[in-house]
C-alpha cells in the first residue's frame, strides 16, 4: 500500500475514533460541567451540533480542496482537530464544550476531502477495493473509539481528549512530511451555490417517486442515532456501567456489526431476496431492542449482540435496490441526495431521542428502545409498498 493511502486511512481512523471516544464519557463530563443530574438534552444538542457542522462544511471543504488542493485542506483540518481536542480537554463550561464539539464536527468533515484524494490517486479498477478499505478503516476507528474513551475516561474524564489530540498531532506530522498533493489546484473561482448543503434536496422534490426510498434511508439513519445519543446514559442508569463497560459494550456492538455487514448481506439476499432481507433485518433489530428495553442484567445485552447485528443485513440490500431507481447519468445526484438525507437525520434524531429519554429516564430508562422500534415501524409499510425496477439481465458469456 502506498504511503499516501496509509496517511489517508490513518486520518479516517482518527476521525472515527474522535466520534466514538466521547460517547462513554459524555454523560459524566456534562454532569461535571453543568452540575445537573439529567443531561440527556445536553447530549442530544451536542450530537446534533456535531452532525450539523459536518452537514454544512463537508461541501465547503470539498470545494476548497478543488480550488486549493487536497493537501493544504487536509493539513489544516488535522491541525484544527488536534487543537480542538486540547480545547475540549480543558473546557471549564458548557458553552466552551459546545463550541469545541462544533469545531470537532467541522474538522471531521474532511472525510469528503479524503474521499476525493483516494479518487485522485486511484485508477477506476482500484476504487471499489480502496473505498471498501476506507469504510473498513472508519468502522475500525469507531470500534476503538468507545473502548479507548471508556478506559481512559475512568482514570480522568478529560484524558481521552488529550489522547485524541496527541494522535491527531502525530498524524499531522506524518501528513506534512509524507503526503504529496494529489491534483493540480484549480484557478477557477469557487461556485458559492455548490456550497449550499440543501442544494441536492431540490432535485429530490423534482423526482417524487424517489421520496419513499429516501425516507426509508432517513428512518434507518435516524434509528442509528439513538445508540450514540442514549446508550451511555442508559447503560449507566440501567446497569450502573462505568466508562469501561460502556465502551466495551459499544465496541462489541461495532465488532458484531462489522462482521455481519462483511459476510451476511450477500447470502441473505440470495436466500431471501432483497425486500425480504430488509424486512428480516428490521425484525431482528426490533427483537433485540425489545430485549434491551426489558433487560435486568448487563450480560443480556452482550448475549443479544449477534442478533442485534443482524439488523444491518438489509441496509446493503436497500442500497442495491435504491441505485436501480435512477439512470446511470443521475447516480451522482442520487448519492448526494442520500448523503443529505442521512445528515439531516443525524441532526434531528439526537434531539428527539434525547428529549424522549429525558421524559422516561426516572420511570423506565429502557423505554427509549421501544421508541426506536416505533420509528422502525414507520419504514415497514414503505418497504412493502416500494416498486423497484428490476435489475438489468447479465449477458451470457
Amino acid at each position: 500500500m502506498s504511503k499516501p493511502l496509509i496517511v489517508i486511512f490513518v486520518a479516517v481512523v482518527l476521525d472515527a475514533i474522535g466520534i466514538g471516544l466521547i460517547f462513554p464519557i459524555l454523560p459524566a463530563l456534562l454532569r461535571d460541567v453543568t452540575h445537573a443530574e439529567n443531561v440527556a438534552a445536553y447530549i442530544g444538542v451536542m450530537t446534533a451540533l456535531y452532525a450539523a457542522m459536518q452537514f454544512v462544511f463537508a461541501p465547503v471543504l470539498g470545494s476548497l480542496s478543488d480550488r486549493l488542493g487536497r493537501r493544504p485542506v487536509l493539513l489544516i483540518s488535522l491541525a484544527g482537530a488536534a487543537v480542538n481536542y486540547l480545547f475540549l480537554a480543558f473546557a471549564p463550561s458548557l458553552w466552551m464544550l459546545l463550541l469545541g464539539r462544533a469545531i470537532a464536527g467541522l474538522t471531521s468533515a474532511n472525510v469528503s476531502v479524503a474521499t476525493a484524494y483516494i479518487t485522485d490517486i486511484s485508477a477506476e479498477h482500484q476504487r471499489a477495493r480502496r473505498f471498501g478499505l476506507f469504510n473498513a478503516m472508519f468502522g475500525a476507528g469507531f470500534i476503538i473509539g468507545p473502548v479507548l474513551g471508556g478506559v481512559l475516561g475512568d482514570h480522568w474524564l478529560r484524558l481521552p481528549f488529550i489522547a485524541a489530540a496527541l494522535l491527531n498531532a502525530c498524524n499531522l506530522l506524518l501528513a506534512f512530511f509524507v503526503l504529496p498533493e494529489s491534483r493540480t489546484p484549480s484557478r477557477e473561482k469557487i461556485d458559492l451555490a455548490a456550497l449550499n448543503p440543501l442544494r441536492p434536496l431540490r432535485w429530490l422534490f423534482s423526482m417524487k417517486s424517489l421520496l419513499p426510498v429516501i425516507f426509508v434511508f432517513f428512518i434507518f439513519s435516524a434509528t442509528g442515532e439513538a445508540y450514540g445519543t442514549s446508550w451511555a446514559l442508559w447503560g449507566s442508569d440501567a446497569f450502573q456501567w462505568n466508562g469501561l463497560w460502556i465502551g466495551l459494550s459499544l465496541g462489541t456492538f461495532g465488532v458484531c456489526q462489522a462482521l455481519a455487514q462483511a459476510f451476511l448481506p450477500g447470502p441473505a439476499v440470495k436466500l431471501l431476496g432483497e425486500r425480504a432481507a430488509i424486512l428480516v433485518g428490521i425484525a431482528c433489530a426490533c427483537v433485540a431492542l425489545v430485549v434491551m428495553a426489558f433487560a435486568t442484567k448487563g450480560w443480556m445485552i452482550f448475549a443479544i449482540m449477534p442478533l442485534f447485528a443482524l439488523g444491518g443485513i438489509g441496509v446493503p440490500a436497500l442500497q442495491s435496490l435504491a441505485t436501480r431507481q435512477v439512470d446511470e447519468s443521475q447516480q451522482g445526484q442520487f448519492q448526494g441526495v442520500m448523503a443529505s438525507a442521512l445528515s439531516l437525520a443525524s441532526i434531528a434524531a439526537p434531539l428527539g431521542f434525547s428529549s424522549f429519554y429525558f421524559l422516561v429516564r426516572a420511570q423506565w430508562p429502557g423505554a427509549i428502545w421501544l421508541s426506536v422500534i416505533a420509528v422502525y415501524a414507520l419504514s415497514v409499510p414503505l418497504v412493502l409498498g416500494l416498486r423497484f425496477r428490476e435489475a438489468a439481465p447479465v449477458a451470457a458469456m
